[in-house]
């Protein structure tokens, strides 16, 4: 997909993103207005675009990456979407942050605006689902950037 329908699929995407914002903070939460964690939100946002998640969700302890070191989010992000640079911003892609340097990669955003007025919304423990400035402070920790598929793939 290229052009208008990558454009009209990201705007979409930022859309349902922004629709969820004001949903409490819920560790494996999915559900928009009852609760959402990072992850949750994004599948939300997968599931308003296509119908259906992608793949089953193992479960999951909310210190899930505190042990082993493995950057498993990063790699499931891979399978299901298409990784970009992360200098290449746009609005609609989901970025992926390591919270604090030598960590695992394990929160979520999905960017709704870029340049001057760049942010994400995410869902953060103890603020729920809000859009936020891309600071400085937030940009530094982005690892990786992806686009959602076309739904041909």
């Amino acid at each position: 997909m290229a052009g208008p329908e990558r454009v009209i699929l990201a705007e979409r995407a930022v859309a349902e993103a922004r629709r969820w914002i004001g949903t409490p903070y819920r560790h494996r939460g999915s559900v928009p207005g009852a609760g959402a964690d990072c992850l949750g939100l994004l599948r939300g946002v997968w599931r308003a675009l296509f119908g259906r998640e992608p793949a089953p969700l193992p479960a999951y302890r909310a210190d899930w990456a505190e042990t082993g070191g493995a950057e498993d989010l990063w790699r499931a992000l891979a399978t299901h979407m298409r990784e970009k640079p992360v200098a290449h911003a746009a609005p609609g892609d989901v970025i992926l942050m390591r919270m604090m340097p030598g960590a695992v990669a394990k929160h979520l955003g999905l960017q709704a605006g870029c340049g001057a007025s760049a942010s994400f919304v995410h869902a953060y423990c103890g603020h729920g689902v809000v859009e936020s400035p891309l600071t400085a402070p937030w940009a530094r920790r982005i690892v990786a950037r992806f686009e959602f598929p076309d739904g041909r793939e």
